[in-house]
């Protein structure tokens, strides 16, 4: 099979009705996960001290009940059915080189946590800070460790910057096929900032980690929103933060409807 089989291939796949339907259901999914990160950073700002605000808390909260086992494994499915997708657009989507790689990355991710869904509703699962950790202290024993872990930590940081942009400036409507209205507009604009910022600040962890050799500094989500608590104002920022992060969810599940898959 040459490329050109291989691309329409991937064409026809990327295409299929089914595929696209699984995509769609992969955005709300992700949007639930969002608002359930959202919600419990709220209520570490209002004093909580139980769930770990990240990924792995989200999930695990599922997990606890029928209705959420029965979400994660949706979740699974949508989202390895979401990666795939987007594996197909890193073959036959634009022909810009930077959005292939951000296709190629975004598969990653989404197989990456229809993987971390599977592992919870199989009743596996680990902290994400725990991931996080380790995989610094790996990295620190490699060949200049340090100075990887400061450049995923620089990375991170990019990513988070990206995030701001985009959603200042509305570049996500350029994700969807149809406007969503202008409620999904605005909760998109104040989500992807405040995913930005957080995503800085887990960024900034990565960094400080490298500086002081401590992989144990690279707390991931959860670690950067406990930082900004402890910060001048914390709660206060915290909250608006957590709000910005349900308000990414809610434009997710506009996504959902009107992305352009």
């Amino acid at each position: 099979m040459d490329s050109t089989d291989v691309k329409q291939a991937s064409r026809q796949a990327g295409d299929h009705p089914a595929l696209e339907t699984v995509a769609r259901i992969g955005y709300a999914v992700n949007g639930v996960l969002h608002i359930i990160i959202g919600v419990i950073a709220l209520a570490l700002a209002f004093g909580s001290k139980g769930t770990s605000a990240d990924q792995s808390g989200a999930l695990g909260s599922l997990a606890d009940n029928p209705f959420g086992l029965v979400v994660l494994w949706i979740a699974v499915v949508a989202w390895l059915g979401l990666g795939i997708w987007q594996v197909t657009e890193a073959i036959t989507g634009s022909s810009e080189t930077s959005d292939r790689v951000k296709a190629s990355a975004k598969a990653v991710v989404y197989i990456a946590l229809a993987w971390t869904a599977f592992s919870f509703a199989t009743g596996g699962g680990s902290s994400s800070k725990k991931q996080s950790t380790d995989f610094t202290a790996s990295l620190m024993e490699k060949p200049a460790g340090q100075w990887l872990v400061a450049l995923v930590g620089l990375v991170i940081i990019g990513v988070g910057v990206y995030h701001v942009v985009k959603g200042w400036k509305k570049k996500f409507l350029g994700d969807l096929e149809s406007h969503p209205g202008e409620w999904i507009v605005k909760a998109g604009r104040v989500g992807y900032i405040a995913k930005g910022i957080a995503l800085a600040i887990v960024g900034g962890l990565f960094v400080l980690a490298a500086v002081r050799h401590k992989p144990s500094e690279a707390k991931g989500l959860d670690g950067a929103l406990h930082n900004l608590l402890g910060a001048p104002g914390g709660p206060v920022l915290l909250a608006l933060v957590a709000l910005g992060l349900i308000a990414f969810g809610v434009y997710c599940f506009g996504r959902a409807r009107h992305a352009d898959v």
